[in-house]
């Protein structure tokens, strides 16, 4: 990969670092990594402090990504993989940012952004679905796990196929992240249980 590419990930990993949720939170005086279910992410800020003050963090980790795929497209020469290297590159830096002590969240509105930007036909027809969906069941949780799940099976009618595998892979990423906080959270519950327990 081209010097310049790296260089492409080092900003993209730098703009992924920056936690918006973490920023948004506190100015109320909440430290969102603490409250509801601890990921500092849109869904979680919402959740706990309305939707109106979640809108800068939606928009804010939507960009990340978006940016970060067209940063990717900038510096490609030609090589297809370098958009998707780049917005893995800020889903890293949302995952583990070095501006809030690498304590992230899981990359969904990242990676949704980063779409955008390396495939955005395929974006455009899966938002369609997504909204015709939506006003059927009336359920934003069927809108955004259609569009997630959607996009690579929209994408396989415009792309190669090899573009839809390194879409995989960042979607892979996202799972991973996901069973990480599962993870911890029961961890969290066993210390809880242990702590709780009543000596014998």
């Amino acid at each position: 990969m081209p010097v310049v590419a790296w260089a492409a990930c080092v900003v993209a990993y730098l703009v992924g670092s920056i936690p918006s949720a973490v920023v948004v939170a506190r100015r109320h005086g909440v430290d969102i990594r603490a409250v509801g279910d601890r990921n500092p992410g849109w869904w979680n800020t919402q959740a706990t402090l309305g939707k109106r003050s979640a809108v800068p963090v939606f928009v804010v980790d939507a960009a990340k990504g978006l940016v970060a795929g067209g940063l990717g497209h900038l510096v490609a020469g030609g090589r297809w993989w370098v958009p998707y290297v780049v917005v893995g590159a800020a889903m890293v830096g949302h995952a583990w940012p070095v501006f809030a002590s690498f304590r992230g969240g899981r990359c969904v509105l990242t990676l949704v952004g980063g779409f955008v930007a390396i495939a955005p036909i395929a974006a455009l027809v899966t938002l369609l679905v997504c909204v015709a969906l939506w006003g059927v069941t009336r359920r934003f949780e069927w809108f955004a796990r259609s569009g997630v799940f959607g996009f690579p099976v929209v994408q396989a009618v415009f792309d190669p196929l090899v573009h839809v595998a390194a879409t995989g892979a960042l979607m892979s990423f996202v799972g991973f992240r996901f069973a990480q906080a599962a993870l911890s959270g029961r961890r969290g519950a066993g210390h809880a249980g242990l702590h709780h327990e009543k000596p014998s």
